[in-house]
């Protein structure tokens, strides 16, 4: 398989949130996970995000989220195979950790000689920001052998950084994802978490003092953006329901001014903010190394 050169389609999942215009742009075919509230089992994307913030409001509960599942997966490689079968399906999962999209995609392969799967270990935007810089890549190098490509694909990986903050743990705490002394702590100190994806993993890894979310969220770009290298051509900025426009307009400001070329907004679908809330505020990018 290895060197297969006959093209690849992309498959993703929902929870990738990437935008419509890219996925048609490029023919990634993307597979629904899935939100369920208010009794009713939802494909990510089908609802207005505005739902689940009020569901939270009413009831002080979050919805739950499933991976795509076996079924679905099996529907997506034949309808592929069907509508190209020279090409290998290339498909670049939502974080193996954080749900069993990984698993039942395997399960939904066994014994299909044309899917390839490669785990991201990202959610959410970061999971799209590879499935663009993948896209690209492909469109320069149409008949690069999937060993090669792979190669990319997992330096790629280790290159690229995600950093959110939640504008409140509300959504946390209901999830379980923050201790009751905890969210009482930083409700009192006034701290933010900055959660970093690591391995594909959720991970804590600093805490900002202060209740003013623009300033906040304005040091930790600048700060992210001093320590590392940074790859200049992309930059995608991630933000979820209700965050504030002038937060938005202001850190795009401080993107421009780091020199990234192409910057591009991603909102969070349902399955990220239905954990992590409405306000929240973050970035993607690669570091040269």
């Amino acid at each position: 398989m290895d060197k297969y050169t006959k093209g690849f389609v992309i498959l993703a999942e929902s929870g990738s949130d990437l935008p419509k215009d890219i996925a048609e742009k490029y023919g990634i075919e993307i597979v629904p996970m899935h939100v369920m509230f208010n009794h009713k089992n939802y494909d990510d994307g089908e609802f207005p995000i505005k739902e689940i913030i009020d569901y939270y409001d009413k009831t002080k509960t979050i919805p739950t989220t499933s991976a795509t599942n076996v079924g679905e997966y099996m529907n997506a490689y034949q309808k592929i195979h069907q509508e190209h079968p020279d090409k290998l399906i290339l498909h670049l999962c939502y974080s193996a950790v954080t749900t069993a999209t990984y698993q039942n995609a395997n399960i939904a392969s066994e014994g299909l000689d044309y899917v390839c799967h490669i785990d991201t270990q990202f959610v959410s935007g970061g999971q799209g920001f590879l499935l663009y810089k993948v896209a690209k890549y492909l469109e320069n190098y149409p008949d690069i052998e999937l060993k090669a490509l792979k190669s990319y694909i997992y330096k790629l990986i280790e290159k690229t950084h995600m950093v959110f903050l939640p504008s409140q743990l509300d959504f946390l705490k209901a999830g379980g994802r923050v201790s009751n002394a905890a969210y009482l702590g930083a409700n009192i100190l006034g701290l933010k978490p900055i959660i970093e994806i690591i391995d594909g993993k959720l991970v804590g890894t600093k805490k900002y003092r202060g209740r003013d979310m623009k300033k906040i969220c304005k040091r930790m770009m600048n700060e992210f953006l001093t320590e590392y290298d940074c790859h200049l051509e992309d930059f995608f900025m991630l933000h979820s329901y209700g965050l504030d426009k002038t937060i938005m307009k202001e850190t795009e400001n401080i993107a421009k001014e780091h020199g990234f070329q192409n910057i591009r907004w991603i909102e969070t679908g349902g399955v990220i903010t239905s954990h992590s809330g409405p306000g929240c505020f973050g970035f993607i990018f690669e570091e040269n190394k």
